[in-house]
């Protein structure tokens, strides 16, 4: 496949770096390497274009692989003509395709097909070409055994013109345009589902050209109608597409063209209409889908790099009433080296001996931080432990527990403890959330980590691959540890996958440590390739070579030497030392394989070598007064947190346990189409409640004030 001319102009990007980029991931390169360690070869595209050309050389492939079946199934119809064949080659999407494909696909028996074979296909003929002025006298030579009467002729006549009419491709885009254009969805409540579905009532009687339709409203009257709630028509205006038709297919004032406008009508309402809402429908879906998804992957994405404590000893909490709240001590490392339960709150409120076990803990395990779960009774587990008095001083963090049972219950968790319940696995996912966010999420399903929106309506195929390519690219954006990282994270590293991945723990497991990144390739199936696009996301702390503990690529390592004895110091000297790195005059280094991008990202590493690109841990005091929704007032002025952003505005922890919403339209005093370019997940913010609403345990809030 060798013109991308089209994808060129789709994504706007020069030819030349399409190009160029698709050969470098048909060699087998990755995104992250791509855009990271090809700057040169690409012309500088970042992550998010290299992305868009791969999905885009997908998408042209599975064009390709189309085109071949449909020319095939007509040249085994032995229909195949060198105008036909053109016309698919040179289509550049499936729709035009399907177009083309239409008048030669197999049909079931139709209404038409049954007036061909009554032997009506020459009459439809000689109507349609409307020079006919008695068409009572010609029709009536056709009536046969099968066609008694003359309104039976003349009706399968129409049907064979309808069929023609609605196969052509410039009708059909006639319609479509319509759609486009005029489309309306109309929605109206079931009588009987009011009650059932109260939380679709937006839609009970609801109108909106779909040009103008929001993707969550898509998804909302799709799932209100699929659980039977309302019914939806989409459709353009009916007299406006008829006269439309009318002037492209009617062009004569006598009997034939009397039939040929009932069967325009036919054709319209019986053929083109569904179809064309068909499609429309699923375009409508497939741009909610797109949507909704690239706000549930931005989510994701600032979910992962969210701020790590680091390398700290944790208490952990998994609050609860009845059965307790579930207390792990961890190490730095994450590992756990205590569990027990304590019983603070209601009903058994053994809220002295719990108070003596934590201060306890924390002194016997030199606890740092404390990170408590956000579900049920998490707030009365706050204010208890912060009532404690501690031998140091302690922050305390509050953690999104979202995912953390589908953790706790997984094959992955079983993996890691064995020997201990859901409810010891759950508290020290808390922990280890605290510490590395990344290390720890990429362990549970993207979609259970509570950050989507109508993400069970979507496309469930390109929702796991958008959000697969949004872990991949968070993980190789921070780096990975690889004398500490587990398998988990590991295969989500630049070229690994899960077989390599384990293969990196099995060495590491038998032979210790790596000290070098030059040992990768004696790992079991560690290919060239593999190594190539691995290395340089893989860390080694303490390593003989500085250089393996930084994003400098291996084959950069004898350009960075170079560097250090020009400059007459060490490696180790060099990195760090800004006057020294100032002074390198990057034009000297700049040969055939590597150019400026490359020497200028050097550079910038050598100066902060393994930066971590997240921001540190910051905790967030809520209004220690509030507990529960009925203690929230209209116009107070409260501290939240961002802990979902959609298409409609942005939902905020506020200290108890509902969140607040802040519309779109409350977000900030200027009108913006996408909450996402003002707020941030996890972004602390400050909000004035509007009003709450008791029965439905909803908070109104605003930014704007």
């Amino acid at each position: 496949m060798s013109n991308y001319n089209h994808l060129s102009k789709e994504l706007n990007i020069p030819f030349k770096q399409v190009e160029k980029t698709i050969k470098l991931l048909e060699e087998g390169g990755t995104v992250p390497f791509i855009s990271r360690y090809r700057k040169e070869q690409t012309g500088g595209l970042d992550e998010v274009q290299i992305l868009d050309i791969k999905n885009g050389l997908e998408k042209l492939k599975e064009l390709k692989k189309r085109k071949l079946t449909i020319l095939k199934a007509i040249d085994e119809q032995e229909l195949l003509t060198d105008e036909i064949k053109k016309s698919i080659e040179n289509s550049t999407s499936i729709p035009e395709l399907e177009d083309i494909y239409l008048p030669f696909k197999k049909k079931r028996k139709t209404k038409a097909s049954e007036a061909k074979e009554n032997g009506l296909e020459p009459l439809s003929k000689i109507i349609m070409a409307q020079n006919e002025e008695d068409v009572n006298r010609v029709a009536s030579r056709f009536i046969k055994e099968k066609v008694k009467s003359l309104e039976e002729v003349l009706q399968g006549a129409r049907y064979i013109m309808a069929e023609w009419m609605s196969e052509r491709i410039s009708v059909r885009n006639i319609v479509r345009k319509a759609f486009e254009i005029q489309g309306i969805a109309k929605a109206k409540v079931i009588k009987g589902k009011e009650m059932a579905g109260e939380k679709f009532k937006n839609y009970f009687d609801y109108s909106e050209p779909t040009h103008k339709l929001k993707s969550h409203r898509t998804l909302a009257l799709l799932r209100a109608e699929k659980e039977g709630v309302i019914r939806l028509k989409i459709e353009p205006d009916e007299e406006y597409v008829l006269d439309k038709l009318n002037e492209k297919l009617k062009f004569g004032y006598n009997e034939s063209s009397e039939q040929v406008d009932l069967a325009i009508k036919d054709a319209y309402k019986r053929l083109l209409k569904p179809s064309i809402e068909t499609e429309h429908r699923n375009q409508l879906k497939e741009k909610a889908d797109e949507q909704a998804i690239a706000v549930f992957s931005e989510n994701l994405k600032q979910l992962l790099l969210t701020a790590p404590v680091g390398q700290k000893r944790i208490l952990a909490l998994d609050p609860g009433f009845k059965s307790g709240c579930k207390l792990v001590c961890l190490d730095e490392n994450g590992e756990l080296i205590h569990n027990e339960n304590i019983y603070p709150h209601p009903p058994q409120k053994d809220t002295k001996m719990a108070a003596k076990k934590v201060v306890s803990l924390v002194e016997r395990y030199k606890t740092e931080v404390i990170a408590i779960g956000n579900g049920t009774a998490s707030r009365e587990t706050e204010y208890f432990i912060k009532r404690l008095k501690f031998d140091r001083k302690l922050q305390v963090y509050m953690v999104s527990e979202d995912g953390a049972s589908i953790y706790s219950a997984s094959k992955v968790a079983r993996e890691e403890f064995p020997q201990y319940d859901v409810t010891v696995r759950g508290a020290v996912s808390i922990g280890r959330r605290l510490m590395d966010p990344l290390a720890e999420l990429v362990k549970i399903d993207p979609k259970s980590v509570g950050v989507g929106q109508y993400q069970h309506d979507v496309n469930q195929t390109l929702l796991k691959k958008s959000l697969d390519d949004v872990v991949i690219s968070c993980v190789n954006k921070v780096g990975v540890n690889l004398n500490t990282a587990s398998k988990y994270l590991l295969q989500y590293v630049s070229g690994l996958g899960e077989t390599t991945a384990q293969n990196v723990l099995d060495y590491r497991k038998e032979n210790g440590d790596f000290t070098s990144r030059s040992q990768l390739k004696k790992v079991k199936r560690m290919g060239e390739k593999a190594f190539e696009q691995s290395a340089a996301f893989l860390r080694i702390r303490g390593a003989k070579n500085p250089l393996d503990n930084s994003a400098v690529h291996p084959e950069s390592y004898k350009v960075v030497e170079k560097m250090a004895k020009d400059l007459k110091v060490t490696v180790k000297e060099l990195i760090g030392n800004e006057e020294l790195i100032n002074s390198i005059q990057l034009a000297d280094y700049q040969n055939t394989t590597t150019g400026m991008a490359t020497l200028q990202d050097i550079i910038a590493e050598l100066k902060k070598p393994s930066r971590d690109p997240r921001e540190k841990a910051k905790v967030l005091e809520f209004d220690a007064s509030l507990r529960t929704i009925e203690d929230i007032k209209s116009g107070m002025e409260l501290n939240g947190i961002v802990t979902n952003v959609t298409n409609f505005g942005c939902f905020v922890d506020i200290g108890i346990k509902e969140n607040g919403l802040v519309h779109i339209s409350n977000i900030c005093d200027e009108y913006i189409s996408n909450p996402g370019d003002k707020v941030k997940l996890h972004q602390h913010v400050k909000v004035k409640v509007l009003d709450v609403d008791l029965a439905r345990k909803r908070i109104g809030l605003t930014m704007n004030f």
